[in-house]
């Protein structure tokens, strides 16, 4: 690609696939000393927080774009976007302390393929290499996931349902991104996630300085890189990429989360898992692609 902005954009989601991959590491971790909704709560408190310096100090957060609209405007939309990113954080948060995180990574990467289904609501017909993902993916997760006996893990399964959150949340973002400031956007969207998070924490979990000490590394990682620095660059790479194509970049988490997994919290795939996780990329990214056109994609 010619374009530098381009070119930037695509270095902004690799390195936002990468960050969130491991983070599925991170996430499991964390869940051996705090409940889910309070790894959420704090992380993503931290995420904000981190972010607020930046905001003050940006020239660029204070000039008004021609296109900006009002503040309420930015404000419901952050907060919108902010509902979505607390519930599939919040299912895949309880969903992973049952799963591992390589499975994790894999089944919450099928919201590529459910982005382009949920457009059926607003009566836009998903185009054949679609279904054929579909298919794929749908075969992908059975082999991943489903058991001899025809059962599916739990943790699977809110990991699944969360997967259409963040579909959602996508699809969000690609109507916020070029209206607003990325900093302001992240950090009402963070705050909303966190506060929803505390909300359910403090009701149902116990929290505890000490537990929250004891998962610091985790919490630090998944509240400044994966929430403060992915999430940011998230918004800043859809920019100027089309939603397809950040999406197909994006998914590849998947691969770091396996990657991660299998290096830091020794999990191995048996040749079931492996072949479901193949069927799950490969579906993930045939859903993406232009198939009319035979020039693939190279984000550099």
């Amino acid at each position: 690609m010619r374009n530098p902005k381009t070119r930037l954009s695509y270095i902004f989601l690799w390195t936002t696939a990468i960050i969130w991959g491991f983070a599925f590491v991170a996430q499991r971790m964390g869940m051996e000393f705090v409940g889910p909704f309070t790894f959420n709560g704090v992380r993503f408190a931290l995420g904000a927080l981190s972010l607020a310096p930046i905001l003050y100090f940006s020239k660029s957060a204070k000039k008004s774009s021609p296109k900006q609209k009002s503040k309420i405007s930015l404000i419901v939309g952050g907060s919108l976007a902010g509902v979505a990113l607390f519930l599939g954080a919040s299912l895949q948060q309880v969903g992973i302390v049952n799963t591992t995180a390589g499975n994790a990574g894999f089944i919450t990467s099928l919201y590529v393929v459910i982005t382009p289904l949920l457009g059926l609501i607003f009566k836009q017909r998903p185009t054949k290499q679609v279904w054929v993902g579909v298919v794929l993916a749908t075969l992908g997760l059975y082999f991943l996931s489903v058991k001899g006996d025809f059962s599916m893990n739990i943790g699977d399964v809110y990991v699944l349902i969360g997967a259409f959150f963040f579909a959602s949340h996508v699809l969000i973002i690609a109507w916020l991104s070029p209206q607003f400031n990325v900093l302001k956007i992240s950090i009402i969207q963070f705050s909303v996630t966190s506060l929803l998070s505390m909300i359910i924490a403090i009701n149902i979990e116990q929290i505890a300085w000490a537990s929250i000490y004891s998962a610091a590394i985790p919490i630090i990682y998944g509240g400044v890189f994966s929430v403060g620095v992915a999430y940011t660059l998230q918004v800043a790479g859809q920019r100027n990429t089309k939603p397809a194509l950040a999406a197909i970049i994006l998914s590849f988490e998947a691969l770091f989360a396996a990657i991660g997994g299998w290096f830091l919290l020794q999990e191995v795939l048996n040749i079931r898992e492996i072949l479901g996780c193949v069927l799950l990329l490969l579906g993930i990214i045939i859903a993406q692609l232009k198939l009319k056109k035979i020039k693939i994609y190279n984000s550099f």
